[in-house]
């Protein structure tokens, strides 16, 4: 068995990625933040037990970025040129080329902002898939959308119809699961970097703060990247 851990992930180029951080950042900081971002989240997918057996991935685009993904993410990661535009198609092909052509037995595809997400979280959305029966898996965002989702089958109503970067992507997702009976898992909440209040967030963490909305057996990751990247910069 083998689990695929996709991040979904963009080059980090000023001016395209991070813009409602680049807001009051600057577009070159928020995109080498962005690159810190996705580093830290993918040594999180490193460090799931290899009891557990997964393989990771960069989901990315867009085309033609590969040489700059391969010097940011890990050797042993796998590159997957995301399907189209629509975010929703991109979610939907994802998880049926890892679940088919290259055929892991369930798929894990996680939000790449998320730089201090705990690898706990990672290492129960496995075996909540494994264990019989099929379900989807959902770590809620405080945002109202999630930072990961968990299948071991091809369910592309999931992903039909989302108003994506709204409130409304979790709850309307949980619709969509209901409305074909499959069964829902939810992980604790976390959160991801979009704007100036989840950055203040996760500058309170990596100060020594955990999150309020965090369970207290809940530890983020290192974010190793980041806090360096945070270090270097006076107060924005």
């Amino acid at each position: 068995m083998s689990a695929a851990l996709g991040i979904m992930c963009k080059a980090p180029h000023p001016g395209r990625t991070k813009t409602r951080l680049a807001a009051f950042l600057g577009a070159e900081r928020a995109a080498r933040l962005s690159g810190c971002f996705l580093k830290d989240v993918a040594q999180a997918v490193l460090a799931v037990p290899d009891a557990l057996g997964s393989q990771g991935y960069g989901v990315y685009a867009p085309a033609g970025s590969e040489a700059e993904l391969e010097e940011i993410l890990p050797p042993s990661f796998r590159l997957l040129l995301q399907d189209g535009n629509d975010f929703g198609l991109v979610l939907g092909s994802a998880v049926q080329r890892l679940l088919g052509e290259a055929g892991h037995d369930c798929v894990v595809l996680i939000n790449s902002d998320s730089p201090t997400l705990p690898v706990a979280l990672l290492t129960t959305a496995i075996t909540a898939l494994r264990r019989p029966g099929d379900r989807v898996v959902l770590g809620p965002a405080i945002d109202g959308g999630y930072t990961l989702i968990g299948l071991k089958r091809d369910h592309p109503e999931l992903f039909a119809e989302i108003p994506w970067s709204t409130g409304e992507v979790l709850r309307l997702t949980l619709e969509r699961a209901a409305g074909i009976a499959l069964a829902v898992e939810m992980l604790p909440l976390w959160y991801d970097i979009d704007d100036l209040e989840t950055f203040r967030v996760l500058q309170a963490e990596v100060a020594g703060t955990p999150p309020a909305f965090a369970p207290p057996s809940l530890i983020g990751g290192p974010a190793k990247e980041t806090r360096a990247m945070l270090a270097e910069w006076p107060e924005p």
